[in-house]
Parts: structure tokens; C-alpha cells; sequence
């Protein structure tokens, strides 16, 4: 571990004493609203964690591969969240949670992002790559289709709409296949190196990995598994503690599981890709934030429609009619500002705004 910085050394130390703080706080019955907020930043602190192990992991693999494992652990936090709400019957807390991870990436990480990119580029507009962009909004697009249909069918409670869970099923195959079609692709561009002076789509997710590893692929691995068993116990104990803090606190579930446990479960993306877009390195600021969304939409929520069925509570493409909306206009929002390949401050004050209009009406739902 001496390889690493004194400031990572720092927060690990500060990830663990919250890690140990937060468990005798869920063992020895503290008050809900204390227990509620220290399992929220241990759980943030253990995001950080696992993304400081894929870093080092970059320095042992290719770009891509990188890539999609920056990806792919950083959403460990949200993965052990939805499956302990749905184990102890939080539906509410589990569908929101996902769909937050989607609003919280593609609206106010990704504007906060464009007005920060904006005003430091030299003459005011965030330039990047489109490639990435065009295929996350091809992605999410095909998760709000099922979404969409889903809600229109109950809403009309056509015959459809007494087959949720097989429609759901079927849905939640189709995504993984086509994810796994766009995927594999991608972490195969690793064995076809582009030209020094232009990066590949896959590499652009994971160049800031690419510096030499200062810990060895065992310890790396070890830290990875240890922040991952951290990141579910203390997943369990924030589902425990949220009930009854939201109840003390006066919140709604839709707001606990779209803001606060959305924020939280990916508070490493956030803080990456505002850190790389204030550095000018805008087509990785967009290459973060985009791969996230990637992720969440057409895998990790798929997933877990089909893990459910093992489950206490089964979870389903059919949310509330307020967040189908949401979804939808998302992905068109979404499409319009980055489909060209750059974006203007107000572009990304605009998607700040439409996050803080929708966590508004959860605060209320």
C-alpha cells in the first residue's frame, strides 16, 4: 500500500473508520436518522474505494476493458442497494433508486459537467467526441421503449398489461443481448491500437487509467473484493436505516431512492467526470458520465429485473407514470445536447434545471 499517495492513504483510513463507524451505528440500534447518514457516506466513501482499485486495475488491462470495469464495479454500491430494497419489499426505493442513476448521470452530472467543460474551453463551447454519445443515447433509448410501452399498457389495461412480469423478462434479455452485442466490440478494440493522435471510442473511458499501476494485480484484486463486501453490508444497513430516518426527516421514498441513494451509489462518477471536464478533458469528462448511463439502462437494471424473480420482490420495467415521462424526455434531452459532438453553458444549465424540476416533484410523490 506504500505505493500509494498519502492523500489516497488518507481516505481509505477515512473510508474505513466510517465503514466501522457505520456498522456499530446498524448493530448497536442508534437513532435512524444517524444511522441513516453514516451508511450514506460510507457508502459513497466505498464507491471512491472500488474506483480507486479499477484505476489501478487499468494498468494491468487495456483501455476498454478498463473502461467497462470502471463501469461495471463503480455500480456495485447501486446493484447491493436494489437487491437489499427489494429482498426487505422497497420496491419504491429500488425502482427510483435505478431510474435516479439515470436522471442523476444524464441530467445534473452530465450539465454540471457541459457548464463547467463550457466556461473552460477557450471560446466557450465543450467539444467531443460523438461516437460515445450517439451509442449511450441508442442504448438508453431502447430502455425508455419497453418503459414507455409498459406504462402505456397499463395505463390502458389492455390485455398486455396482466403479463408486467413476462413483458419484463423478455425485455430485460433483449437488453442484455443487445448490450452484450455492443459491449464485446468495444473491449475487443483493445487488440486494435489507434494511432497515437487519435484515441479510439473505447479508449476514451479509461485513458485516465492508463498510467502504470503502483499496486500489484493481488493487492489490487484483494482491495477490490474487500471494498465490494464492504459496499453490501453497508448497503444493507442503509436499506435498514431508510424507513425510518425518511419518516423522521419528512422525505418520500421516490425522493430517498432518486436523489439521495442515487447520489450517493455514484458519487465516484460524479466527482470524476466534473474533476476531468474543470481539466479540459472534455472527451473524457463525457466518456464517464456516458458509459455510466450505458451501464445502468441497458445492463445493471436488466439485471436486476431478472435477479428479482429469486427475490422477496419482484422488479419490473413498469415505473410510475410521472418517471416514464421523465425517461422519455430524458433520453431526447439527452440525444439533442451531446448528439452533435459539443454543448454551450446554458445547454448544461438546462439539464442541471430539468434534474432539479424532477427531484422536486419527489420530494412530493
Amino acid at each position: 500500500m506504500s505505493a500509494l499517495t498519502p492523500r489516497e492513504r488518507v481516505l481509505l483510513l477515512l473510508t474505513a473508520a466510517l465503514f466501522a463507524v457505520a456498522g456499530v451505528a446498524n448493530y448497536d440500534s442508534w437513532a435512524a436518522v444517524p444511522r441513516f447518514v453514516l451508511a450514506t457516506f460510507a457508502l459513497a466513501a466505498l464507491a471512491w474505494a472500488v474506483s480507486l482499485a479499477t484505476e489501478q486495475l487499468g494498468g494491468h488491462f487495456g483501455p476498454a476493458v478498463t473502461g467497462t470495469l470502471q463501469s461495471t464495479l463503480g455500480n456495485l454500491p447501486e446493484l447491493f442497494v436494489v437487491i437489499f430494497a427489494l429482498q426487505k419489499g422497497e420496491l419504491v426505493v429500488a425502482q427510483t433508486a435505478l431510474a435516479g442513476s439515470i436522471f442523476a448521470n444524464a441530467l445534473l452530472v452530465l450539465g454540471l459537467a457541459i457548464v463547467l467543460g463550457s466556461l473552460r474551453a477557450p471560446d466557450g463551447a465543450m467539444r467531443f467526441s460523438q461516437r460515445l454519445p450517439n451509442d449511450t443515447a441508442t442504448l438508453l433509448q431502447i430502455t425508455v421503449f419497453i418503459i414507455v410501452l409498459l406504462g402505456l399498457s397499463l395505463a390502458a389495461h389492455d390485455p398486455a398489461s396482466h403479463h408486467v412480469n413476462t413483458i419484463s423478462a423478455v425485455g430485460a434479455g433483449c437488453l442484455l443481448l443487445v448490450y452484450a452485442a455492443w459491449v464485446i466490440p468495444y473491449l475487443r478494440s483493445d487488440t486494435r491500437p489507434a494511432p497515437r493522435a487519435q484515441a479510439t471510442p473505447a479508449e476514451q473511458p479509461a485513458r485516465v487509467a492508463r498510467n502504470a499501476p503502483r499496486l500489484g494485480l493481488r493487492l489490487t484484486l484483494v482491495l477490490v473484493a474487500v471494498a465490494a463486501v464492504g459496499a453490501a453490508f453497508v448497503s444493507d444497513w442503509f436499506i435498514a436505516a431508510l424507513a425510518p430516518a425518511i419518516k423522521q426527516l419528512g422525505l418520500t421514498q421516490a425522493f430517498a431512492g432518486l436523489v439521495i441513494a442515487a447520489i450517493a451509489s455514484n458519487a465516484v462518477e460524479h466527482t470524476a467526470a466534473l474533476t476531468l471536464a474543470w481539466k479540459q478533458r472534455f472527451d473524457l469528462a463525457i466518456s464517464v458520465v456516458k458509459n455510466s448511463v450505458a451501464q445502468i439502462a441497458a445492463f445493471l437494471f436488466p439485471l436486476l429485473v431478472l435477479i428479482s424473480f429469486a427475490l422477496a420482490t419482484t422488479l419490473t420495467f413498469a415505473l410510475s407514470p410521472v418517471y416514464v415521462g421523465a425517461l422519455a424526455l430524458t433520453a431526447l434531452a439527452v440525444w439533442q445536447v451531446t448528439g452533435d459532438g459539443e454543448a454551450l453553458v446554458f445547454e448544461g444549465l438546462a439539464l442541471v434545471a430539468l434534474y432539479v424540476v424532477l427531484a422536486t416533484f419527489a420530494f412530493y410523490e
